[in-house]
């Protein structure tokens, strides 16, 4: 006997290989049934190369039929429906509990429980079942269950389970990769553990928080350096002070930092949580698969009761006869039940798991990826709810017939797709309208169908259906699957399909792109959507085309690092100088690497640990500002540690759809060739709409085209007038029908709304209009169109649709071929009568050579187009009956081509149609915008900011968005780069823009990657010189990638804001994330830095909070750097007169007080400071420019701080040695007094403009450090601090150290005056 066939796991599952009518399992050799010849198949393969004995020579074979009907013919009186051999299909699945307990540990090479097709039916022990003991019946039974061949679409499931235990419970054998291609089970529990559908834009969980804050804080040097500086504290020779003195400060700005991440983090996750607690309708199919909840718990008590059985009886009588009677009782029992609802229940997006059955209806966000499988009304799917139920009535009554007439009723009764195939008439389309713009920005609704397989299918039989799909991948616009609705009466329960009719084959579908809806979709059309669910959580498309969250770091706090690390050498050099000044000469217990150790110590307030905490409290101010400020209500900061980067943007990158438009559309303009007509002209069109159509409205007969000219012939005075209100006539009805709009209408109270679905809004908008002048659009499907009058109610134009063109981005053009009908009855009066048009409307750069030659089409479709307008030519051509005829039959001819079938359809198109259509006129639609983007955009321009449109939208809008929204300058010349194929195409491209460098580009998605992928470096460093640069069909990846380029090129901060789960991608990847919180979604607020409501709130966000930010913490920081180095000058200045001893001149108290209590709250009022007004601010953008060049906190102004700290270093501890002592209290307390005094005198010279709490601070901070002067008696000299002498040398070194900086920088204002005081001069 020949081996199995080995098992190919790549194989589609549960595809049976063969015909349905085949007869090729139903045959049996006579060898099979020899107990002899079958013992060597049971035991094993006959070895190669032994020859066939002549009791092994195969016999004759009989029909497997013939045993079922001579069982059927046994078994009548039983009222069995099948033989003994054949499959028990009224206890199937209880009779496989039972055989599969006792073949549990029965494996063959292709992973199943069944041997192949030619294993026998018994073997040789089973011809005396009666003298057999109960262990060998329980082995019987297992190899008649092994023995008997099974549906093919349950191999694959049987592959994959262990057998029953006791309590019948499933074990998967081999856990299948969740990231690989799957098969859902509609409806059922899946096989494989797939990840949860949860929205996670949180950076940390809760064993991660530690270790990366720890990494991202100690990357930064000055943190490393003071760490290491407080463990040496732990090392008695260099101990210098208290350990808390440098471990307090360090942990201090720890609990700080990792509390404000904290604290944004559990934002994120509560955000996110709101986002996935979100509740959806779930249809629960468990009843199908266990009704009544009664399933699952007979089949435990046959297994249960029938495993008694053997232990008492089998061994006596030995036959299957009783067993099975005790199944088809109790199965019998479940059958009579009432049967099952489908029950509907609400499940939290977080909880939705793959298999799901989801109903969705208008409005609502698709939570997770899913595949359609019904679409149609809430009454029809309320009816087909209570006719699947009567059905599995009908169905369960005729299950327990016999033979043939069995499967016959079966066919019949309302279970299978034959009876429902017509379910759809109730109004149930099958399709479907999705917005997809938070996920790939495009505006155009997408039109998504049900696979007619399920379409068809009753509620009930959804449990039927199978899904098989690829792997889960980040491509938006592909899918490749199928669908696959298993026979009638297959139950699927405990993920087993069980066959109950084998009449029926299986039946599959290809499911496409066309057949999805991905996550963050919103569902447009007025209809019920049955979807099931695909792919969940990380695996959906959204998730896998959105970056990890990162930790972002301020250019700030990289350019403070920087000069850390200049401060750091700087301490090190001044260590190695004091030691190399006294020789390098080793004391006793004291050597000279152990001193410049100490001195690193004693200096370590170079490097002051309390800069990171003062900058920190900053950015939480400025986030407080950002939050409370009322012009930009809803703003939210996400991400506190980036604010002064709002200060810093150079390069802004912005989505379109929702960002800089409201995606509203709005016809504004109509030109008919000799008139315009716009705003309050409407009116007139409307007035010649009445005349032309509302005429008919009383009458039975319809309006024509042909009709219209008659109609009007007399109601109008000139000939000029009657001539221009046909034409208005003319353009409003090919509008009104040259569409793919369909209408729908609900109920909201006593009202009935009707609104327009459309894959385009552009369509909608156009509808709206001829609604609006009179036309009104009530009814459309795939056949015909009726049109009424807004006046009169009544029917005015109804129309057969012959032909429909749809738009495509190659042809930028739709058509439609319609007939109309001349009266009421809804027919021509003769098929060669009815009047038949050809509409079509489209790009002007295509339509230009369709339409009949004019002089006035270019000039008009320019002027429009400078107004931002999206352009629309209508034009239209009468074919006679014959000319129909002919031109449907070779274009049927061309689409039937197999090679070249595009270009063949269009050859005749273009031979029939296209060609001198009669040119109607033009439209001009606008895309509204938002709120004051026209200012904002300007304003930003003029702040020194470069601007990038990126959008997943069309070419021509984009073009047209660009043009309205002043984005694009007036005459600025706009350079189109689209569908470049070619490498060497590419470089001609680039050194034409280097020649000309103000201009704007305009390129596709398909281009754009031909950059990026070979000339990548060479397109980046012409692209970031333009002053404009529009990408168009962008996806997400694509976004993101162009971010980084930009920053990686230029190392400017890059600004990127969106609103659609599209952009999130680009906004992670900025420095800087702004999200809109969106119509239709908060995917890009949840995971940007900040959130605003609308795009104007841009300019304040960055033009004045930006700015305070930046300006206030590069003045914090400098502060708080020469605070720390006036201090080290004077231990340094010390240190030499006392000949170069690495002691300590400020301990303890003093010196942690002195960077706390003393002058903290003074220095950090310094955040309150500003330069300008806001109203100055936004009047002169120009004062933004200048902060992109960092001069606020740069090399230059770094250096001026040190030599103004060695200065006042120098003179407050070089005097006050000079004026009392070298070593003791009385210099101390002078010295360090003066040092306090003068800080407080600095932040005063500072302060630009005086805020109350810098008054507060200030003063106050002054007398707590006078009223803490009687409790530093260890460290002072009390007697002599009451003194005169104390008072009078404090004050003259005071002024010493003070009065030469303030001189200088009243010198400087004065010779060369900052940007901010010649504009407060104006």
């Amino acid at each position: 006997m020949p081996l199995t066939p080995p098992y190919r796991p790549t194989e589609p599952p549960d595809s049976p290989p063969l015909d349905s009518d085949s007869d090729a399992d139903l045959d049996l050799d006579l060898d099979e049934l020899d107990p002899t010849a079958s013992s060597s198949g049971i035991h094993g393969p006959r070895p190669t190369g032994t020859p066939l004995r002549p009791a092994e020579q195969r016999a004759p074979s009989i029909a497997l039929r013939s045993l079922r009907m001579s069982g059927l013919r046994r078994s009548a009186k039983q009222n069995h429906g099948y033989g003994e051999l054949g499959r028990d299909r009224v206890g199937g699945e209880e009779y496989v509990a039972l055989v599969d307990d006792g073949a549990r540990d029965q494996r063959y090479s292709d992973g199943s429980r069944t041997a192949g097709d030619d294993a026998p039916l018994l073997r040789e022990q089973d011809t005396h079942p009666r003298r057999r003991p109960a262990a060998k019946g329980l082995q019987a039974l297992a190899q008649i269950r092994s023995n008997l061949r099974i549906p093919s679409f349950m191999s694959n499931a049987s592959a994959h389970r262990q057998g029953y235990g006791d309590n019948d419970v499933d074990v998967d054998d081999e856990p299948e990769d969740p990231s690989a291609s799957r098969v859902v089970l509609v409806g059922s529990a899946q096989t494989t553990r797939y990840p949860p559908n949860l929205v996670s834009n949180a950076k940390y969980t809760a064993f991660t928080f530690l270790p990366i804050t720890l990494y991202n804080e100690f990357s930064f040097f000055f943190n490393l350096y003071f760490l290491l500086v407080a463990l040496s504290q732990a090392i008695p020779a260099l101990q210098i002070g208290y350990l808390t003195t440098y471990i307090a400060p360090l942990g201090f700005v720890l609990v700080i930092t990792m509390g404000k991440e904290a604290y944004d983090d559990i934002g994120r996750r509560r955000r996110d949580n709101e986002a996935n607690s979100e509740a959806y309708t779930v249809l629960d199919l468990s009843d199908a698969v266990q009704p009544n909840g009664h399933r699952n718990s007979t089949k435990i008590s046959v297994s249960a009761s029938l495993q008694t059985r053997h232990r008492h009886q089998f061994g006596r009588r030995g036959r299957l006869s009783e067993i099975r009677e005790e199944e088809e009782r109790l199965e019998g029992e479940g059958l009579n039940r009432s049967p099952p609802r489908v029950q509907e229940v609400s499940k939290k997006s977080r909880d939705l798991k793959v298999g799901d059955i989801l109903k969705l209806s208008k409005g609502q966000r698709v939570p997770a990826d899913v595949v359609i499988l019904q679409c149609s009304t809430m009454e029809s799917l309320q009816d087909r709810s209570e006719e699947a139920d009567q059905n599995l009535l009908l169905a369960d009554g005729d299950i327990v017939g016999t033979g043939e007439d069995s499967a016959a009723d079966t066919k019949n009764s309302g279970g299978g797709l034959q009876d429902n195939s017509n379910t759809s008439g109730d109004g149930s389309s099958g399709e479907t309208f999705i917005r997809t713009d938070q996920l790939d920005g495009e505006t155009d609704w997408k039109l998504r169908v049900a696979s007619a397989l399920t379409q068809s299918l009753a509620l009930k039989e959804l449990v039927r259906v199978r899904i098989s799909a690829g792997k889960p991948d980040k491509r938006v616009n592909e899918f490749v699957g199928t669908v696959e609705v298993l026979p009638p009466r297959s139950i699927t329960g405990g993920n087993r399909p069980i066959s109950r009719d084998s009449a029926h084959p299986s039946q599959t579908a290809p499911l496409s792109i066309d057949n999805t809806a991905w996550a963050n979709t919103v569902v447009a059309s007025q209809v019920a959507t049955l979807a099931v669910v695909v792919y969940t959580g990380p695996q959906t498309r959204s998730a896998l085309s959105t970056a990890p969250s990162r930790s972002k770091a301020g250019l700030l706090e990289y350019e403070i690092n920087s000069l850390t690390k200049i401060l750091c050498a700087l301490t090190l050099a001044l260590s190695v100088i004091l030691v190399a000044l006294e020789g390098f000469s080793n004391t006793e217990g004291n050597v000279w690497y152990v001193k410049i150790t100490r001195f690193l110590i004693l200096f370590s307030t170079i490097v002051p640990i309390s800069l990171r905490v003062n900058l920190d409290m900053g950015k939480s101010i400025y986030s407080w500002f950002i939050q409370r400020d009322t012009d930009i209500r809803g703003a939210v900061v996400r991400t506190s540690t980036i604010p002064e980067d709002l200060g810093r943007v150079e390069y802004l990158l912005s989505d379109k759809t929702g960002t800089l438009t409201q995606n509203e559309m709005e016809l504004k303009k109509i030109h008919v060739g000799t008139v315009s007509y716009a705003n309050e002209a409407m009116d007139e069109v409307a007035s010649y709409v009445r005349q032309g159509l509302g005429a008919k409205s009383s009458r039975q007969t319809l309006v024509t085209p042909s009709s219209i000219h008659s109609t009007t012939a007399g109601t109008v005075a000139t000939r000029t007038r009657r001539e221009i209100g046909s034409r208005v006539r003319d353009v409003v009805l090919a509008l009104a029908l040259c569409h793919n709009v369909t209408p729908t209408t609900e109920e909201e109270g006593d009202r009935t709304i009707t609104s327009y679905q459309a894959s385009s809004p552009d369509e909608i908008a156009i509808v709206r209009w001829t609604e609006s002048v009179g036309l009104r659009l009530i009814y459309r499907d795939r056949k015909r169109m009726v049109l009424c009058s807004t006046d009169s109610g009544q029917t005015v134009v109804q129309v057969r649709i012959l032909d429909v063109f749809p738009f495509t981005s190659e042809g930028k053009r739709m058509g439609i071929i319609v007939q109309f009908d001349e009266d009421k009855n809804g027919a021509p009066r003769h098929p060669s009568t009815g009047e038949i048009w050809f509409y079509q409307k489209g790009a002007d750069t295509v339509m230009g050579s369709i339409v009949a030659a004019n002089d006035w089409l270019d000039e008009e479709t320019a002027n429009m187009a400078r107004e931002g307008l999206r352009t629309l030519v209508i034009g239209r051509k009468k074919l006679s009956s014959d000319q129909y005829r002919e031109f449907s039959s070779v274009y049927q001819d061309a689409a039937l081509a197999i090679n070249g079938r595009e270009a063949a359809m269009q050859r005749v198109m273009t031979q029939y149609l296209e060609n001198d259509l009669e040119l109607l006129g033009v439209t001009g639609v606008e895309d509204k915008l938002q709120k004051d983007v026209k200012p904002s955009l300007e304003l930003l321009r003029n702040a020194g900011i470069k601007i990038w449109m990126l959008t997943g939208d069309k070419v021509e809008t984009a073009r047209c968005v660009a043009v309205s929204s002043k984005l694009v300058a007036r005459g600025q010349y706009i350079y189109t780069v689209t569908k470049l194929k070619r490498k060497d195409n590419a470089q001609d491209h680039l050194d034409f823009l280097r020649s000309k460098p103000d201009s704007c580009l305009l390129i596709d998605g398909e281009s754009l990657s031909l950059f990026l992928t070979h000339l990548s470096p060479e397109f980046i460093s012409v692209a970031v010189q333009l002053p404009t640069v529009v990408a168009c069909r962008c996806s997400p990846t694509q976004k993101a990638d162009i971010a980084k380029l930009i920053k990686e090129f230029t190392k400017k901060r890059v600004c990127c804001i969106g609103d659609g789960g599209n952009d999130v991608s680009m906004i992670q990847a900025a420095d800087v994330g702004v999200g809109i919180v969106g119509k239709e979604g908060r995917q890009a607020s949840l995971a940007a830095d900040f959130s605003i409501e609308q795009f104007c709130h841009l300019t304040k966000l960055l033009v004045w909070h930006g700015r305070n930010s930046y300006k206030r913490s590069a003045k914090l920081a400098q502060f708080v750097i020469h605070r720390g180095l006036i201090i080290a000058v004077c231990q340094t200045v010390y240190s030499i007169a006392i000949k170069f001893e690495p002691e300590g001149l400020y301990k303890d108290w003093l010196l942690v007080g002195y960077a706390t209590v003393y002058t903290a709250a003074p220095v950090l009022s310094l955040v309150l400071d500003k330069d300008v007004d806001e109203n100055v601010a936004n009047l002169y953008p120009e004062l933004y420019k200048e902060l992109t060049s960092g001069r606020s906190l740069s090399y230059r102004t770094f250096f001026v701080w040190v030599l103004v700290s060695i200065y006042q270093g120098s003179i407050i501890q070089g005097l006050s040695q000079i004026l009392t002592e070298v070593d003791g209290n009385r210099m101390v307390s002078v010295s360090y007094t003066v040092l306090v005094l003068n800080e407080l005198l600095m932040v005063a010279i500072e302060i630009t403009t005086w805020h109350l709490v810098m008054i507060l601070s200030i003063v106050g901070t002054f007398l707590f450090y006078i009223g803490s002067i009687p409790f530093l008696g260890g460290y002072f000299d009390l007697k002599f601090v009451l003194t005169w002498g104390f008072l009078w040398r404090v004050l003259a070194i005071s002024s010493v150290s003070l009065v030469p900086p303030y001189a200088g920088k009243i010198i400087r204002r004065t010779m060369k005056p900052p940007s901010y005081r010649k504009v407060q001069g104006i």
